[in-house]
């Protein structure tokens, strides 16, 4: 009888990257580090302990690559969640930073890193740091890392409008990434032919993203149809998590046929899915939230396998060179972007270092450079630096996503609070009309046009407000009306706060004009809410002077939003397990 062990099957080298993953993770947690920061430190280390404990375990970096599909996977789900995170109607307010931002992403970041790496670079070594190298490096250093900042985000429990543009911006930062790449790789290759001109590279350039988008759009767009039609026919709402995985599956295995991206397919199904059916995405995260952690801790300490860190000491001041441009370029293109789009400074102040991660898109990219026969003359050096640079971006990034988001304020903040619902697209800064009535249907047709919206007819809901105002004025002193209805049924208190600086002439009972309008739709299980809503608003503005003024000016949604959620705002806007714990204590003194 045999009883020799032969350590090559797969599964049994997926466990024992699992659980070596989930300690490293839970070892460097307790030093107050991101759990990512554990799980890729893990991975360097079995790569480089390799030779040590490949025959007992038959973990190698050769083996690590047969789990390329599994890999793929991950990267698809991130790219999905991250798409559907994507939903146009919650992002009503966001849109503008957001455009700022991703014009400052694909000019600011690679005209940074590629003047650094082809001026600096090369006066280091000439012969290695071409012009060629540089732009492609460039590109490679727009990417971002969704899921290392999802993860992140979730681990800290943070809240607010930075944590809101972050993880809208991920997404389309790696989507604009994939564009410039496949801008620059066909740019370059087009110059291999002789017999065309400057303007014929550009032009084939420019066709290239457009083809690859298109194709990875179709792909996408094409799936989620399937996957809506299919729940909407035959599959139950048992399976929908199931068929929404299979819409992962689809989209990244159809496009890759095609030979284009994977990444850019799932983010579109994604975003498609989201803006179509957005129920149904909310509950492809509840199905994959359970097993998240044993996706990304064996996922991340693979992706520490790949990188060999000896990297490092070999092209150690292109390395160094290349971290500090990127960096620059990063934080840089960041705070012009909202400086132009006038946010709340502590978002301005910390968008960049929040953006320093950097993940899977940017290791596929230059995966492509090395299989392009093409750009084999820089192959090696773009490897090289991109990977090693990869490699302290995987351990330093995190943890600076994770300061961005201390220093700014909103860490520890999902807890539920009494004005939860009046996130950034429940306000609006644009309130007009001369009547009540027109101030009403206005912010009603706002309030419609976001995800969480009453169940009641629109119509329907708005007389049943205008017929209370009718019995008695919802007017109240100090500029503040609080006009609401009570629905049949529903969970959820919501609602919507629009803002007019200059005041609308309403016929209050004190003459004074009216500057913010809180138009409320409770269920009737949320009665006691709502009272208590009313309250508080009603104490914080006819009380509190400071920030009256600030919300009644405020610029923008993300401004009032900032004043409603503020650490001085808790004594109205309170922590409201912190209320009930005060109630309990209340109860019993003893």
């Amino acid at each position: 009888m045999n009883f020799e062990f032969v350590p090559a099957d797969p599964l049994y080298q997926l466990a024992l990257v699992l659980v070596a993953g989930i300690i490293g993770g839970e070892l460097v947690s307790r030093i107050h580090l991101p759990k990512v920061t554990g799980w890729i430190c893990t991975g360097i280390l079995l790569r480089g302990l390799e030779s040590y404990h490949a025959p007992y375990t038959g973990l190698t970096v050769t083996a690590a690559s047969a789990f390329a599909p599994y890999m793929s996977f991950v990267l698809g789900y991130i790219a999905f969640t991250v798409g559907a995170a994507l939903h146009f109607a919650s992002l009503r307010n966001s849109g503008k930073r957001l455009g700022f931002l991703l014009v400052g992403e694909a000019l600011v970041t690679p005209l940074v890193v590629v003047g650094a790496m082809y001026f600096v670079g090369g006066w280091m070594k000439p012969e290695e740091m071409t012009w060629r190298a540089s732009l492609l490096l460039a590109a490679i250093a727009i990417a971002a890392a969704p899921g290392t900042t999802v993860l992140v985000v979730q681990e800290t429990r943070s809240r607010g409008i930075l944590t809101r543009t972050l993880v809208a911006a991920v997404a389309l930062i790696d989507m604009v990434a994939v564009g410039v790449f496949v801008f620059a790789t066909a740019y370059l290759t087009g110059l291999g032919d002789a017999n065309a001109d400057w303007h014929d590279h550009w032009q084939h350039a420019l066709v290239s993203v457009a083809i690859e988008f298109g194709m990875a759009f179709a792909v996408g767009t094409l799936t989620a149809l399937i996957a809506l039609a299919l729940t909407r026919t035959v599959v139950g709402p048992a399976f929908l998590g199931p068929t929404m995985v299979a819409v992962i599956l689809g989209a990244w295995g159809a496009a890759v046929g095609f030979g284009y991206s994977g990444i850019l397919a799932c983010t579109f199904a994604g975003i498609m899915l989201s803006n179509l059916r957005h129920d149904t995405v909310r509950s492809t995260g509840a199905y994959l939230h359970t097993i998240g952690g044993v996706l990304f801790a064996a996922f991340y300490t693979f992706a520490g396998m790949k990188l060999d860190f000896t990297l490092v000491l070999q092209a150690v001041g292109l390395v160094l060179l290349f971290f500090l441009a990127r960096l620059v370029g990063k934080y840089v293109g960041a705070f012009a972007a909202m400086g132009l789009a006038d946010v709340p400074t502590r978002v301005r102040n910390n968008l960049g270092l929040a953006l320093l991660p950097h993940g899977g898109v940017a290791v596929g990219l230059i995966f492509l450079v090395q299989d392009n026969v093409h750009l084999q003359d820089v192959a090696d050096t773009v490897t090289t630096v991109g990977l090693a640079a990869l490699a302290i971006n995987q351990l330093l990034g995190p943890s600076g996503t994770r300061l961005a988001l201390s220093r700014a304020g909103e860490t520890g903040k999902d807890a539920p609070r009494l004005l939860d619902f009046l996130d950034e697209q429940h306000i609006s800064v644009d309130v007009a009309g001369n009547t009540k009535e027109e101030v009403i249907r206005c912010l009603a047709n706002q309030l419609y046009a976001t995800t969480h919206r009453p169940s009641l007819p629109q119509e329907d809901f708005v007389q049943r407000v205008l017929e209370r105002e009718q019995m008695a004025t919802t007017c109240l002193s100090q500029g503040l009306m609080i006009p609401h209805a009570i629905l049949d049924q529903g969970e959820d208190i919501t609602g919507i706060l629009g803002i007019s600086s200059n005041g609308l002439d309403l016929d209050t009972p004190d003459g004074q004009p009216v500057h913010a309008v809180l138009l409320l739709a409770t269920p009737p299980t949320d009665r006691k809410r709502h009272l208590e809503v009313l309250a508080a608003f009603a104490r914080a503005i006819t009380r509190d002077l400071n920030l009256r003024e600030q919300l009644y000016h405020a610029r923008s949604a993300a401004h009032a939003y900032d004043v409603l959620h503020a650490e001085d705002a808790e004594e109205f806007n309170y922590y409201i397990e912190d209320a009930l714990d005060r109630a309990e204590a209340y109860k019993d003194p003893s």
